[in-house]
């Protein structure tokens, strides 16, 4: 790695993930610390509907499928996420636990942020907190856009409030 440190290249990575996209280089300097490369096997879960939400992934290349379970059924695939794409945001609310499965397709390469010092830092700097629950807020209402049509797909229109 000629010309940089770690700390540096993950900074970078975060820099230019869509997910950060137009945010303020000030803001970001205090994320690269919580920050680390992390890499999933293709066929992996990288964590289960109902575990403890310990990080939050920039997904860099790859695909990953979000999945949810349902008595009677294979897993039903809501999402596929891949490069550009961001993975979780059950780090956020509590009692922080998997609303989905996420299921590797491919290998998959990802930052991934520590979900508890990302909270911190979230609540230590109101203007980092503002941006990242901003963001996340669109990315629920895409997620929960496609749950909705899965599960018309799945159940033929048969939904019922």
């Amino acid at each position: 790695m000629k010309g940089g440190t770690v700390a540096e290249d993950i900074e970078h990575l975060i820099g230019e993930h869509p997910f950060f996209a137009g945010l303020d280089r000030a803001l970001l300097g205090p994320i690269a610390p919580i920050a680390s490369s992390a890499r999933f096997e293709a066929g992996t879960y990288i964590f289960k509907e109902g575990d403890l939400a310990t990080a939050f992934y920039l997904i860099r290349d790859g695909k990953v499928a979000l999945e949810i379970f349902a008595p009677a059924h294979k897993p039903i695939i809501i999402d596929t996420l891949e490069g550009g794409d961001t993975l979780g945001w059950s780090w956020l609310l509590s009692p922080f636990l998997w609303k989905f499965s996420a299921h590797a397709r491919t290998g998959v390469r990802a930052v991934a942020l520590d979900a508890t010092a990302l909270r911190a830092k979230c609540e230590e700097n109101r203007n980092l907190g503002y941006e990242v629950l901003n963001r996340l807020a669109q990315i629920i209402e895409r997620r929960l856009e496609a749950t909705r049509f899965q599960l018309l797909d799945v159940y033929g229109g048969r939904v019922t409030a």
